[in-house]
């Protein structure tokens, strides 16, 4: 290896700043830097068996701001990466995990065949009264699932009306039992609680892979409210593919506003508590030990009693601890979990069954 070859490897395993630099070794920095973050965004999407595209790397790029064109100079040179990378087919992973290239082609064309349930699912849903947004949240969202995942759906609702909606969701679920991806709205919150924990970069991955298909206006408002997210990922500052806005039409929004006119009062209310109260009891020998990804209140249904999110996130830090790379900055306050080793195969066994959990 050169000198200069030798020196940037350096540099992409130290984080020691220098008092004064050139202009050249201000360059060299942020050369280094966004080395760095290709590396971490891709130690980050192989635990999805997920490699990824140099236009993917720029959009995911975790902690650092830079374009298209710089990246694709790095991954270019070998100077910077040299043996920590392999380039296979326009997809890029690490070494000795060429063969998941394969793996994504199959997922995405399965994936193409969903996104059409779940463009139906959205219309659907975008016509229930007092649901916000409608968003394909979760392996389809990144055009990775396989043929029997389920469409994962985040659902934003009027105050207050959380339960009411998601039970009049749940009737799509059951009529869509018969055929493949079925519908799962295992998250379910008002728009007043727009904010999104724990701050960690699985967290803000999984929103901004997320893809609106219905209430594009309240999608800007959450964007806003989580601002934190654009520390971790800065480049991915809207979706990487934009799906048209499903808008109800002249009568569906005629049907949608007499409902919520109907169940606006004490009528509606009651029976929001009252799915409320009935789902927690149903749920509660499962919510007595369960983590802190399950959520049930007045205002949100967080469903998620695997907490994949904690396992994913202890697994890219170990990968990042063996690296020598450090982590991203964490909210002061923000959780770290801790978890069991498990193989990125695990994983996605993990994240399927835990799909299901919201199917009652």
């Amino acid at each position: 290896m050169s000198q200069m070859s030798h020196n940037r490897q350096a540099l992409i395993q130290s984080d020691a700043q220098p008092a004064e630099e050139t202009v050249e070794a201000a360059t060299l920095r942020a050369n280094e830097q966004i080395a760095r973050a290709i590396l971490k965004t891709l130690l980050y999407s192989d635990l999805f068996d997920y490699p990824l595209t140099p236009e993917e790397i720029t959009h995911y790029l975790i902690d650092a701001l830079g374009s298209k064109s710089q990246v694709l100079a790095i991954l270019h040179d070998p100077a910077w990466l040299d043996g920590r990378i392999k380039q296979v087919d326009g997809f890029v992973t690490l070494p000795g995990r060429e063969n998941i290239v394969t793996g994504r082609r199959h997922r995405s064309a399965v994936s193409h065949r969903s996104w059409r349930k779940a463009r139906f699912y959205a219309r659907v849903l975008g016509h229930l009264p007092f649901v916000r947004m409608v968003a394909i949240t979760g392996a389809l969202a990144m055009d990775n699932s396989n043929e029997h995942d389920d469409v994962d759906i985040l659902l934003v609702t009027a105050p207050r009306r959380v339960w009411l909606a998601r039970a009049m969701a749940v009737l799509l679920v059951y009529a869509g039992k018969f055929t493949p991806n079925t519908l799962c709205p295992n998250y379910v919150i008002s728009e007043e609680i727009l904010a999104l924990e724990p701050r960690t970069v699985y967290v803000a991955h999984e929103f901004v892979q997320m893809v609106p298909l219905y209430g594009y206006e309240v999608y800007q408002k959450m964007r806003a409210v989580n601002s934190w997210i654009e520390q971790m990922l800065p480049n991915a500052a809207a979706p990487l593919h934009w799906e048209p806005e499903y808008l109800p039409g002249k009568m569906g929004r005629c049907v949608k506003g007499v409902m919520e006119w109907l169940l606006a009062g004490r009528i509606g209310e009651w029976l929001d508590t009252w799915e409320m109260k009935r789902k927690i009891r149903k749920f509660a020998p499962r919510t007595a030990h369960a983590p802190g990804s399950v959520i049930f209140d007045q205002n949100q249904v967080k469903g998620h009693f695997d907490d994949h999110g904690a396992r994913i996130t202890s697994q890219y830090q170990r990968r990042l601890d063996e690296f020598r790379l450090s982590a991203t900055a964490q909210t002061p306050g923000a959780p770290v979990a801790a978890a069991p080793e498990r193989s990125s195969t695990a994983i996605q066994t993990v994240q399927a069954k835990s799909s299901h959990e919201w199917h009652e």
